[in-house]
């Protein structure tokens, strides 16, 4: 078993597309179908359902994605044991951000990442800022930009790029949700509210409604926090996000800050990795990086390594 196919195969498994795949990983999608069919023979079993419309993993593929994952990491270990001290420093690293971080956070790191380390090849992936921490701990990623918590899993080290406000937006144009911001005091037992699936932020506006004892009146729960900017914008309800992201949103006119709203922690953003992942060069690079980047002088907690 190759060590280029369980990378082809998670690639399929993320993608469900033999064509989208083929073109991420230089290969054909008959050149990719043929290797993938070849894996599935060493295993025995078939590791994906397939018709002319879709790829489905089976419930094995679900089971060998772990396998995969923790034996690509593993060689990535032992591989970089072998390596000389003195060797240059080349392979590859995987980067987890939403899309506002690839804006806000990565460019400053990465100019200066690429200009010490050119050999290196980044994987960058983008999602909803809920789900970071998560993928650093399934070994979806070696690296990950994240609101991080008061306390963070053992196995991760993390370090605080910037704090960030977390501010309760409303719409700006004339709709019954405006006009139900401007009463005093606020009916925030009526005013629907965009809430994020999970996350830290959903976690803190919860608590927020539960001590107030207020049932929440949630119009509709939405992954990341530009689909809740989209949507307060749009007169649908009030939303919760952090500073940062409002500031990068090409909406941002068409919102306001609530200044009754909820008084929130504000959000620690930083990078996330697992322990063990930083005995490989290339995501210890990136991470020495990262913390030499110089953070603005008014952040009085940047860069403080928990």
């Amino acid at each position: 078993m190759q060590y280029h196919d369980l990378e082809l195969f998670l690639d399929l498994y993320e993608t469900r597309n033999f064509g989208r795949s083929g073109a991420r990983c230089n290969i054909s999608a008959s050149a990719l179908s043929r290797r993938i069919k070849n894996l599935e023979a060493e295993v025995g079993t078939e590791l994906f359902l397939r018709d002319n419309r879709s790829v489905t993993p089976t419930a094995v593929a679900r089971e060998f994605e772990r396998y995969a994952r923790e034996t690509l990491a593993r060689w990535g270990d032992v591989r970089e044991r072998l390596v000389s001290r003195g060797a240059r420093v080349d392979g590859e690293i995987r980067i987890y951000a939403s899309v506002t971080a690839c804006y806000s956070i990565l460019p400053a790191i990465l100019r200066r990442f690429r200009e010490r380390y050119p050999d290196v090849h980044i994987h960058l992936k983008t999602g909803d800022a809920a789900l970071a921490l998560q993928t650093v701990m399934d070994d979806s990623v070696d690296l990950a930009v994240a609101a991080l918590p008061r306390q963070t899993p053992s196995r991760l080290e993390t370090q605080t790029v910037t704090t960030t406000p977390l501010l309760s937006i409303g719409p700006t144009m004339r709709c019954a949700v405006r006009e139900q911001l401007l009463q005093r005091p606020i009916p925030w037992h009526q005013i629907p509210v965009i809430l994020s699936e999970q996350g830290l932020a959903r976690r803190r506006v919860d608590a927020w409604y539960r001590d107030r004892g207020i049932q929440a009146p949630v119009y509709a729960q939405v992954a990341g926090n530009e689909a809740i900017i989209a949507m307060v914008s749009l007169g649908c309800g009030v939303g919760v996000v952090p500073e940062l992201v409002m500031q990068q949103s090409p909406l941002r006119h068409e919102l306001q800050v609530i200044n009754d709203g909820p008084e929130l922690e504000p959000y620690r953003v930083g990078i996330a990795v697992q322990r063990r992942r930083l005995k490989n060069r290339s995501v210890r690079a990136f991470w020495e990086t990262a913390r030499a980047t110089a953070a603005p002088a008014d952040s009085a907690d940047a860069w403080v390594t928990s």
